[in-house]
């Protein structure tokens, strides 16, 4: 990643008041970016936004993206030309719970910045979706970008369909251009300070080892690949960075997932998180009935390492102190910001660790 290209692009992030969103329109002010933000307002209480001041030096748009209106209207305001679409219902739990909801959030919104994108003069869009977008076969290696898509729950199944959204869009109205980028990333499972959403298994666990009880696990056995944010965020800054460069060479679909290493157990993790807190991990099987979640998922990144040059550069363990670190200065009542830009700084100078 080339920080000087960053200088001075004007940058829209949806999404940005969510935890990955955050951490991301962070790192661009640091690359010297004008951004922007749509989003709704953060959803949990604390928030990484308020407590970042994520909305500081920024044009955060408070809005939804189900309307086409609201949407239409950021891109006139601030008209964008790197565009970064992460706002989306994310907790699988969730989706069970609001189906509609999902799908008009994954899918609809999804149509809408690509309908403004069309007709604003944006010169590169990555739509991030999920590792989950794919039709999971429960085999033990990564998927590939060309395996098929698809999704046994709502959200899985909406991140798949705007998979679709997006590569129709691509073909019918941005194919062939030399001008304009059109990309979708997917991502592993993200771990980071700063992560409140409920049904997600780093609060639980933060949670839990701050009060001394037993970490609630609902599937210990479930294996995933296991990533700090920052990881999946330097592939999309990248990818954005060679849409610019080669529209036509990188419009396609990217995963971006860890070393086979960094894919492990539910309770492995937790056991890892728990050392680097200084317990001995004490953890219980989740009571009550729970939706179907995939037992086993790894993505395949020998696309982006091929064609990009995009390693992971922090290995689990990193990872895992990082986290602790982030919210051991929370519990201290250490301004958080200067935590997340001193992790960033740190792994930008990381080259790789073994």
């Amino acid at each position: 990643m080339n920080a000087a290209f960053w200088r001075g692009k004007r940058v829209l992030v949806t999404g940005h008041t969510g935890f990955k969103g955050n951490w991301l329109t962070i790192w661009l002010r640091q690359l010297g970016a004008e951004v922007a933000g749509l989003a709704l307002p953060p959803s949990t209480t604390p928030s990484l936004f308020d407590l970042a001041q994520g909305g500081d030096g920024i044009v955060s748009m408070i809005g939804d993206i189900r309307d086409l209106s609201t949407v239409d209207a950021a891109f006139k305001q601030f008209r964008p030309e790197i565009v970064f679409h992460l706002a989306a219902q994310a907790i699988v739990r969730a989706s069970y719970q609001d189906p509609v909801g999902t799908y008009a959030t994954n899918v609809m919104g999804t149509v809408h910045v690509l309908e403004a994108a069309r007709t604003s003069g944006v010169r590169a869009l990555v739509n991030i979706t999920s590792d989950k977008c794919y039709d999971n076969k429960e085999w033990v290696w990564g998927y590939r970008e060309t395996d098929p898509l698809g999704g046994k729950d709502p959200y899985s199944s909406s991140k798949a369909c705007a998979e679709f959204v997006t590569a129709a869009y691509r073909a019918s109205y941005f194919g062939g251009s030399d001008q304009i980028g059109i990309a979708s990333a997917r991502a592993g499972n993200v771990i980071g300070g700063g992560d409140w959403a409920q049904d997600r298994l780093i609060p639980d666990v933060i949670n839990a080892l701050r009060s001394g009880q037993q970490v609630p696990i609902r599937n210990p056995d479930a294996v995933r690949p296991w990533q700090h944010v920052l990881e999946p965020l330097a592939g999309y800054l990248l990818l954005a960075q060679r849409l610019w460069e080669d529209p036509k060479g990188f419009s396609s679909e990217w995963n971006f997932g860890p070393d086979p290493d960094s894919v492990c157990s539910v309770q492995q993790l937790v056991d890892r998180i728990a050392g680097h807190w200084g317990v001995t991990t004490r953890w219980m099987v989740q009571p009550g009935q729970h939706p179907h979640e995939a037992r086993l998922l790894a993505l395949d990144s020998a696309k982006a390492r091929a064609h990009m040059g995009w390693l992971p550069r922090w290995n689990l363990d990193r990872a895992a102190a990082a986290v602790v670190d982030w919210y051991k200065a929370f519990d201290r009542g250490a301004p958080v910001r200067p935590v997340m830009s001193d992790q960033i700084a740190a792994f930008m100078n990381t080259k790789r660790d073994s």
